[in-house]
């Protein structure tokens, strides 16, 4: 997780690097991944509602992380999970170094190095660190060999391909691009470990949270939940297989669910910054270079300043004229300016794709409730307990 806070020239470079990586082209093509393991979520609950001792009620919080991380590991990483890559066991270790930078966080003593990682904290820390990166560096491997066959059969196939797509000569990965930049020298294996890292945690773990939310949120609320069904059925007609990136971006009712959901439960709360020079804000105080500050994004959301009744959720402040009104950065969800999230696009269209999936097969009723539940502190919002939906078949109407 190094690569989420470097700095200066070493993040342009990455960044650099991996831009390309998220073309429109590319990201399309994850489209049949995210339905793939769209359709196995969908089987997983009708198998649940056909158990004799079923009433239907689910644990979200137990449930979709699993979705997530496969979507994560298949498209960006280019591997399948299998025995070799345990992804209960990353979570595991993902959960254990988030509290670990936490107790590091309430100790000063702990902020030195030498004093951190002698105690049993910081011990414990190395420990997950080096699990973490044990399964990076599996996938790394796996899709080495898997990137050497690919190239090896596109070599063969050469004259069977369109020339004029690049990206439609094979499926693409985030780590596709690295591997190359690996040859070309310009990052090494522990460079591309950080970088896989950083991707696994905030494409999977934070994309989990926006979905346990929405799917909650849905249940709350029958009526947008039907909004979102009706406005489904208009635009995508049939069954699912044929679904695509344009069908996605017709249903804008859903769009702004999804975004009021971000808006109330984003999944970083909070973020960090440090002044690159010399700032005065509003004419009056001076950050020097080198001010860290902390923005609270959960703060910003909730600012009665930007939105009217902001404990009231409401998708249709996202819609126009209410959303062109509003300051730009009053919903910053996937951060903003030239850090913002680089898989903001990927993470929307991997929801809209499993919510739609939900949404047309299943009636969601609630069963946790805002007041039911405590948040967590820690990197990413979370709750203390799971967070549970009632689900029945949809009845086609």
């Amino acid at each position: 997780m190094e690569n989420i806070q470097s700095q200066d020239k070493k993040w342009h470079t990455r960044r650099r690097l991996l831009t390309p990586a998220f073309h429109f082209n590319i990201l399309t093509q994850f489209m049949e991944t995210f339905k793939s393991e769209s359709v196995k979520f969908i089987k997983t609950l009708n198998d649940i509602l056909e158990k004799k001792d079923s009433n239907g009620v689910i644990s979200l919080s137990e449930l979709i992380p699993r979705v997530t991380l496969n979507n994560v590991c298949e498209t960006a990483l280019g591997v399948c999970l299998d025995d070799r890559l345990d992804g209960d066991e990353y979570r595991q270790r993902i959960s254990e170094v988030e509290e670990s930078l936490l107790e590091r966080l309430k100790n000063p003593l702990m902020g030195f190095d030498g004093f951190y990682y002698n105690c049993a904290e910081g011990k414990k820390y190395l420990k997950s660190m080096e699990k973490l990166h044990a399964f990076s560096s599996g996938i790394i491997e796996k899709r080495r060999e898997l990137l050497s066959k690919e190239m090896e059969q596109e070599d063969m196939n050469q004259n069977d391909v369109d020339e004029t797509n690049p990206y439609r000569k094979r499926r693409y990965a985030m780590l596709d691009t690295l591997l190359r930049a690996e040859k070309d020298g310009l990052i090494d294996h522990a460079g591309i470990c950080e970088e896989v890292d950083t991707f696994m945690f905030e494409g999977f773990d934070t994309t989990s949270m926006n979905l346990i939310f929405a799917l909650m949120s849905l249940a709350l609320y029958p009526d947008m939940q039907r909004k979102c069904y009706e406005e489904i059925q208009e635009n995508i007609q049939g069954d699912l297989a044929s679904l695509d990136t344009q069908q996605l971006n017709n249903l804008k009712y859903l769009d702004c669910f999804i975004k009021e959901t971000q808006r109330v439960y984003p999944s970083v709360p909070g973020i960090v910054r440090e002044c690159t020079s010399d700032i005065v804000f509003g004419g009056k105080l001076l950050f020097p270079k080198g001010t860290q500050i902390n923005i609270h994004i959960y703060d910003i959301h909730m600012n009665p300043k930007y939105y009217d009744e902001p404990e009231r959720f409401n998708p249709e402040r996202f819609m126009a004229p209410q959303a062109e009104k509003r300051h730009p950065f009053a919903f910053i969800p996937f951060s903003a300016g030239q850090r913002n999230c680089i898989g903001q696009k990927f993470a929307l269209m991997e929801m809209k794709t499993l919510l739609v999936y939900v949404i047309k097969n299943f009636e969601l009723e609630p069963v946790t409730r805002p007041e039911d539940f405590r948040f967590h502190a820690g990197l990413l919002i979370r709750t203390k307990t799971d967070i549970q939906v009632k689900i029945r078949k949809r009845v086609a109407t």
